[in-house]
């Protein structure tokens, strides 16, 4: 197999992108002959390599034998592809109309200022994407944000440093935590 990066922490070598693109090969193969595959095919690169790099779009243009413009349209079309790689956690801000009265927008300028970045963003360590979203049907709590799955409702923006803190693989790592720890309510 290819060359694989080595982990200090004793965990699974991380596969090299060589590697992934033999693996997305395979997919395609399994997919070729099926109806309506590309976004399948789509979906299963994105999650093995936590985005769509362009090597890839290409990989599954040539494979599935659609044009490169046709692959690349559909991944533009839909917000769940996304061609930058993404963070380890998502973070969603709500603005729907609810959450924005409610200091929404207060909300997503402090995750900006804590994690560096601005919307769209990842942060350079790859642990935190930054997005906006539009309602997470909890317009009663707003305002309200996602991490990965889990909703937070009545979000302030003191909050943001403890929020963050639930994600992080080992306290104290991520120069955006909080210089003093907050007690949990």
């Amino acid at each position: 197999m290819g060359s694989e990066k080595g982990c200090c922490c004793g965990c699974a070598p991380e596969p090299s992108e060589e590697d992934l693109l033999k693996r997305l090969d395979e997919v395609v193969a399994e997919y070729r002959a099926k109806p309506g595959a590309l976004i399948p095919v789509l979906q299963i690169a994105q999650g093995m390599f936590g985005y769509l790099p362009e090597s890839a779009l290409k990989r599954v243009a040539l494979g599935l034998g659609k044009a490169y413009s046709e692959v690349a349209g559909v991944v533009g079309f839909y917000s769940y592809f996304t061609t930058v790689p993404r963070g380890k956690h998502l973070v969603r801000v709500c603005l729907g109309t609810a959450c924005y009265v409610r200091g929404g927008k207060a909300v997503l300028d402090a995750f900006k200022a804590k994690l560096g970045i601005d919307v769209g963003q990842t942060t350079p360590d790859r642990m935190y994407s930054l997005e906006v979203a539009r309602c997470f049907g909890a317009c009663g709590l707003a305002p309200a944000i996602m991490v990965d799955d889990d909703v937070h409702h009545r979000v302030k923006p003191g909050r943001i440093s403890q929020i963050l803190a639930q994600y992080s693989e080992t306290k104290g790592e991520q120069s955006w935590q909080a210089e003093s720890p907050t007690p949990t309510p």
